[in-house]
């Protein structure tokens, strides 16, 4: 199947996100969505899930799926408010587990922050499948970027979130905790191992040098000739050696401590306190 892919660009986080329709019915699912947040007010918005929904229902869709690529260190997830407007089933890789388990310790959650998944509606592994109406995707553990990075392939797309940029571009960083550059090589050649017309769609694009528009959707065939970490065939040592030395250079995403505390709770904010306010944590010296 072809499914029809409607793309929504957040310019202030570089963010895609997806609604994936069925080509012949109303069923779609969302993937990665975006609640906007004013770090320096600490104030968030829905202006960015609002236009998700107004497109949702005018075309008037049922959303099946609130979909996440992996737990997102740089914009927060809108999928609660997303799911409260329209429906939906929120899944999220099985391994967001091992997320909770990392930074529930980091931001000192304590006991109460559940640390089994139980935040999401479904966990998806290794070669599970779901269904969008009559569409079926099919899941890869794709890890590398995080431990819980998932490639949804529908019909003949895969929305492969960071783990590939456009080939200009190239691939995503690996200095997270539980990030490994070598399993982001073996995760990109599953990925590049599906047929060359399959269309790939990015998950951010920060528009490399020399490039005039944002882009989000590429090819496989396109990816292996073309992208400047890992294409030509490019071996694994010498993927290695390029993405750790890069790695080490970045700085971490402006939005990190607020993303990781909301997102690797299904996007849902910390409990409120006796009063009903909301607080976000910023641990010192742990990332």
């Amino acid at each position: 199947m072809t499914p029809k892919v409607q793309p929504f660009f957040d310019p202030e986080t570089f963010t895609v996100s997806y609604v994936v329709q069925e080509p012949e019915g109303s069923a779609c699912a969302i993937i990665d969505s975006v609640l906007d947040f004013d770090h320096a007010s600490g104030r968030t918005n829905t202006a960015s899930a609002d236009r998700v929904i107004e497109y949702v229902n005018d075309q008037g869709l049922r959303v099946d799926w609130i979909l996440e690529s992996h737990v997102h260190a740089d914009h927060l997830s809108a999928a609660p408010y997303l799911q409260q407007k329209l429906g939906g089933k929120i899944g999220i890789g099985a391994n967001i587990v091992v997320i909770q388990d990392t930074f529930g310790k980091i931001f000192n959650e304590g006991t109460e922050f559940q640390r089994d998944g139980s935040q999401f509606d479904a966990l998806f592994s290794e070669g599970d499948s779901f269904h969008i109406g009559q569409m079926r995707g099919d899941v890869l553990h794709t890890p590398g970027h995080t431990p819980a990075c998932m490639t949804y392939v529908i019909g003949d797309a895969a929305f492969v979130g960071d783990t590939l940029f456009m080939p200009d571009f190239g691939t995503a960083r690996c200095d997270f905790p539980g990030g490994s550059s070598a399993d982001l090589y073996a995760s990109i050649q599953r990925i590049l191992a599906l047929p060359d017309e399959t269309r790939i769609f990015v998950g951010h694009d920060y528009k490399a040098p020399g490039r005039d528009e944002y882009a989000w959707e590429t090819t496989v065939g396109e990816q292996k000739a073309l992208n400047v970490h890992i294409g030509q065939g490019r071996s694994i040592e010498d993927f290695v050696e390029m993405r750790d030395a890069r790695d080490a250079t970045l700085a971490m995403p402006r939005l990190i401590l607020p993303s990781l505390q909301v997102n690797m709770r299904a996007g849902q904010m910390p409990p409120a306190d006796e009063k009903g306010d909301v607080f976000l944590k910023i641990p010192v010296n742990k990332m």
